[in-house]
């Protein structure tokens, strides 16, 4: 039996989160946002930021981005800012990210989160990262249950997330452990479209997001 089976807690974990250029980023949000879709952006991906350097089984967050002004600013809260040397897409750019992890940390098991979780609470994380320290491989699929919001591998397990489109399929058809347990809505909740704003409002936004979107128009109305 695993440790975190018998409760106790995960070696400390190192996560990869991946932030777009700010120009690019948040493209669906763009009717909804306006002039803000920038300073959307950047407050998702720092409330992600923060709230996982919170949880208790993390001991480094890793992100990935060409961008001056989130690599300040996430550096600032904690995180280890790396370059996206491949420039190859998102897939190649977490797996450069976890090989600069692993650099740091060898025995630390591995995971790639998404940078779209405004509402993440460290306590659902860690829940969910103990369920992974389980198995070789496992994944977070997202709310609608089509893309995928974690993706971990244990120590010494290759690191190949399928992030992208049908990325819970993609997974799945690899054989990666797919978690299921309750209590992990703010951990499958990410922001994609004006949609998603009024259930992630529901679960409470982070501060950062929630001081953005006050500037934004309801879209339930």
């Amino acid at each position: 039996m695993s440790t975190a089976e018998r409760g106790a807690p995960s070696p400390p974990w190192s996560l990869v989160v991946p932030v777009k250029v700010l120009a690019r980023a948040k493209t669906r949000m763009s009717a909804l946002a306006g002039p803000h879709r920038q300073e959307l952006a950047l407050a998702v991906a720092a409330d992600t930021v923060a709230a996982a350097l919170r949880c208790p089984r993390v001991g480094a967050v890793v992100v990935v981005t060409d961008d001056p002004r989130p690599a300040a600013e996430l550096a600032a809260l904690g995180a280890r800012i790396v370059p996206d040397e491949p420039d190859a897409g998102l897939n190649p750019a977490l797996v450069h990210g976890a090989r600069r992890a692993r650099e740091s940390a060898p025995d630390a098991p591995v995971g790639a989160l998404s940078a779209d979780l405004p509402a993440l609470r460290p306590a659902e994380l860690a829940r969910a990262l103990d369920a992974a320290a389980t198995v070789p491989e496992a994944f977070v699929a997202d709310a609608p249950g089509i893309g995928t919001t974690l993706y971990t591998a244990g120590p010494g397990v290759p690191f190949s997330p399928a992030f992208g489109g049908a990325s819970r399929a993609a997974h799945r058809a690899r054989g990666v452990r797919e978690l299921t347990l309750p209590g992990l809505d703010s951990v499958r909740r990410d922001l994609d479209t004006p949609g998603d704003l009024a259930a992630l409002r529901a679960l409470g936004l982070g501060p950062r997001t929630a001081a953005v979107a006050a500037l934004l128009p309801d879209p339930a109305r």
